[in-house]
């Protein structure tokens, strides 16, 4: 990644429709990888916020409105164009109106979590198709496993040291990462924290489970939260401080908040 590039502030909408699947575009002619599939968006102008910026290029690009959305995940990417600054927003099925037009010739076409069937995809995009698999409701305990769904359906998380060899998503705490030095073998590691220093040694995980358990981590979240993070980051706490905490976690970009009456607040 080079750092001298100067770096370009982008957009992006991951706009949901009632049945849960999430939209994409294609790049029109014109324009660097036309043809590629991508999540619509684009260049944030002089004198605008990243909302403003969202809901002009929805409505110019595919004539809808955004009323509202909230931040999700941040990448920064290297293009051959470009150097980037990612932000991607989250568009609930109730959060915008209007019929899709193909108003610069684009296709669109609209996906399942877990997974896609059109192609090429712009190169920053998927780690982010990845994350869209992630349930945004889930249940359970650290100790002993989470469920959710998605759109294909029932998904689970179980504790590293209980999961069958090759098991598709285990979690695993930091400090028991650190001792193995290298990630397991499943199809996304779910690493969980419960200290600020801890956030920047699991950038490579594929979730981060931060475990709340009192006043000041509650913060550090937000202060994580309103920089931007590159990986969903799940919120486990206590339901008092959920209670308390949740719509300013959620509204900062945290991927969900679990309800953990294990995790120990003082």
């Amino acid at each position: 990644m080079d750092a001298s590039r100067p770096l370009v502030r982008v957009v992006a909408g991951v706009v949901l429709n009632g049945q849960g699947r999430y939209l994409l575009s294609s790049r029109p002619e014109g324009k660097p990888y036309a043809g590629y599939w991508e999540f619509a968006g684009g260049k944030v102008e002089a004198g605008e916020t990243e909302l403003q910026a969202l809901k002009r290029e929805f409505e110019e690009e595919l004539g809808i409105q955004i009323r509202r959305a909230r931040p999700w995940l941040t990448k920064i990417h290297d293009y051959e164009h470009a150097r980037v600054h990612l932000r991607f927003f989250r568009v609930g099925a109730g959060d915008w109106s209007g019929e899709i037009q193909a108003c610069e010739g684009q296709a669109w076409s609209w996906q399942r979590a877990g997974d896609f069937d059109v192609s090429p995809m712009l190169p920053a995009n998927g780690p982010l198709l990845a994350a869209l698999a992630v349930p945004t409701e889930l249940q359970g305990r650290l100790k002993t496993g989470l469920y959710g769904e998605n759109g294909m359906g029932g998904y689970r998380v179980v504790p590293f040291e209980s999961a069958e060899p090759q098991h598709g998503n285990v979690l695993i705490e930091e400090t028991e990462l650190v001792k193995r030095g290298k990630m397991p073998e499943a199809d996304s590691v779910w690493v969980v924290i419960s200290r600020p220093e801890q956030w920047l040694r699991v950038q490579d995980a594929d979730v981060v489970v931060w475990q709340v358990q009192n006043p000041a981590a509650a913060e550090a979240v937000c202060s994580v939260l309103e920089d931007g993070v590159s990986v969903p980051l799940v919120v486990s706490a206590a339901s008092d401080a959920a209670g308390t905490y949740r719509n300013r976690w959620l509204a900062l970009g945290a991927h969900t908040v679990l309800v953990d009456d294990e995790t120990e607040w003082a």
